[in-house]
C-alpha cells in the first residue's frame, strides 16, 4: 500500500513523516516553496523526540504520479482547496481508488463521495505546526495524537483496519470507527472556535463569545437530528502534548494560516456549516455568521493573528 498525502502541511506532512519513519511507502504532493524545499532538501521534521530531516518523495502535482489500485490518497489540504484537488484527481486515478479526507469540517466527504465511491473520513486530533516552508513540527509525543478512520457515510472495511494498524505502528493512536462522521461532527464543535482563536488568540477559549459559538452549533445539530460521536468533550484536551526543542505551537490551524499569510481560511466550512444548518432548520446563528464573515476580513485586510479583542468582536455580532 502506498500513502499519497495530497497537501503536506501540519497534518499531511506529520502523518506522512510518521508513516515514512515506520517504513511505509509514502509520497507527498506539495506545491510552491514548501514543496520545492522538501523535494530539494528533505522535510525538516521536529517532535518531542528531536529534529530530523526526512527524504520523503515529493511531487508538485498529481500529474507527476501514476496511480494504482493499491494507492490510498489522503486529502490533507485545507477544505477550501478540496474541490480543485478532486478535479485534479478524478481523470487521473482508478475509479475505485481509496480517498481519505483527513481535514476539518464535514463537507469534504460529501464533495469526495460525489466523485469517488471508495471514500473514507479521518477524524484528526493532532498538534501539528506548519508556518515555514520545508519545516513541520508535531507537539505530541508518540501515541499522544489520534486519528480514527471509517467509511463514508458509515461502516468500516479491511482498509480502515489496515490504515489504523499502520498509524498505531507509526506512533499515532488510531481505530476503525463505524461512525467516523459522528466523530467529525464532535470535532466540529471545537473547530467552530478556530476563527475566534485566529482573531483574538487563546482568550477566545472559555469566553462568553466562544461559549455562544459552540452553543449555536449544538442547537443546529439538535435541530438537524445530528448525533455527535463519542469524541471527547473538548478535543484540545484529548491529546498529550510535548515540547519540541527550539520552537512552540503558536495556535491552531487557522491561526497558523494567518501566520503564513494565507489568502483564504476555512471559515465557510467550519462556521459556515453551522450557518447553513441554522438556515435549513430555522435556528439563528449570529455568532457563527459573524465569524464566517470575519474569516474573509482577516485575510483581505491582513489582520495579524490574535490582534483583535473580544470586545471588538462583540460589536460585530
Amino acid at each position: 500500500m502506498r500513502y499519497i498525502f495530497y497537501g503536506a502541511g501540519a497534518i499531511g506532512a506529520t502523518l506522512g513523516a510518521r508513516l515514512f519513519e515506520a517504513g511505509r511507502n509514502v509520497v507527498l504532493i506539495a506545491r510552491g516553496e514548501h514543496g520545492r524545499i522538501m523535494a530539494e532538501r528533505g522535510l525538516r521534521f521536529g517532535t518531542p523526540e528531536g529534529w530530523r530531516t526526512l527524504r520523503i518523495p515529493v511531487v508538485a502535482h498529481p500529474d507527476a504520479l501514476t496511480f494504482g489500485d493499491a494507492d490510498v490518497i489522503v486529502l490533507s489540504m485545507k477544505s477550501q482547496d478540496t474541490a480543485g484537488a478532486l478535479e485534479a484527481l478524478v481523470e487521473r486515478t482508478p475509479r475505485d481508488i481509496a480517498i481519505v479526507c483527513a481535514q476539518n469540517g464535514v463537507e469534504n466527504e460529501r464533495r469526495t463521495l460525489r466523485l469517488f465511491a471508495n471514500t473514507h473520513g479521518m477524524c484528526v486530533m493532532m498538534a501539528g505546526v506548519f508556518t515555514e516552508p520545508g519545516i513541520v513540527h508535531q507537539h505530541n509525543p508518540p501515541h499522544g495524537a489520534h486519528c480514527d478512520i471509517g467509511r463514508v457515510p458509515r461502516g468500516i472495511d479491511s482498509l480502515d483496519a489496515a490504515i489504523a494498524a499502520d498509524l498505531e505502528v507509526a506512533g499515532v493512536r488510531s481505530s476503525a470507527s463505524a461512525d467516523v462522521m459522528g466523530l467529525k461532527y464532535a470535532k466540529l464543535l471545537s473547530n467552530v472556535l478556530n476563527v475566534l482563536e485566529a482573531a483574538a488568540g487563546s482568550a477566545g477559549y472559555g469566553s462568553d463569545l466562544g461559549n455562544r459559538t459552540r452553543a449555536e452549533a449544538e442547537a443546529v445539530f439538535a435541530a438537524a437530528g445530528i448525533t455527535v460521536g463519542r469524541g471527547p468533550e473538548n478535543p484540545r484536551t484529548a491529546m498529550r502534548f510535548g515540547e519540541v526543542e527550539g520552537t512552540a505551537r503558536p495556535g491552531g490551524s487557522t491561526f497558523q494560516s494567518l501566520v503564513r499569510g494565507a489568502t483564504t481560511l476555512e471559515g465557510d466550512d467550519l462556521n459556515g456549516e453551522i450557518v447553513l444548518l441554522g438556515r435549513l432548520h430555522g435556528v439563528a446563528t449570529p455568532v457563527n455568521a459573524m465569524l464566517q464573515r470575519l474569516a474573509r476580513r482577516l485575510v483581505s485586510e491582513r489582520i495579524p493573528p490574535g490582534s483583535l479583542s473580544l470586545a471588538e468582536l462583540e460589536t460585530l455580532v
